[in-house]
């Protein structure tokens, strides 16, 4: 059957249906987008946790050896250094625990979503044993 304009029409469907079709989607289309810019800063997130990890590692792997955690903990890379705090507590002699914990300001930079998580705090302490001189 053909409608006004010459052109067929499938059975059951008027020309009507393709424009609801299309308003559907601009609807749908923004909670689509602001959904995935979530999950991409969500994923962001998840990064700066994992990066916190590796810097409270070196930093109380630093730390037990005798070299500064702060230095080692603020070198690694892929972390703002001033959004960063390390804090170190214990140590002393060989044999003694050092805990190494490292706070970071995570950037929200996705547009849309950064605004509504604000800057969550992502956080990591490791604690190893102080080592000894080596037997020599």
């Amino acid at each position: 059957m053909a409608d006004g304009t010459g052109r067929a029409t499938a059975p059951g469907r008027s020309r009507r249906a393709g424009g609801q079709a299309t308003v559907e989607f601009a609807l749908a289309l923004p909670v689509v987008v602001v959904a995935l810019l979530l999950v991409i800063q969500v994923a962001l997130v998840a990064r700066s946790q994992i990066l916190v990890v590796n810097a409270a590692r070196s930093g109380a792997r630093a730390a037990a050896v005798g070299e500064s955690a702060e230095a080692a903990a603020a070198g690694s890379p892929g972390l703002d250094g001033g959004r960063l705090a390390v804090s170190v507590a214990g140590g002393g002699g060989p044999g003694a625990m050092v805990t190494v914990t490292v706070r970071y300001r995570s950037p929200t930079d996705v547009p849309l979503v950064g605004g509504l998580l604000g800057e969550p705090t992502v956080q990591a302490s490791v604690t190893m044993r102080v080592e000894g001189p080596a037997p020599g």
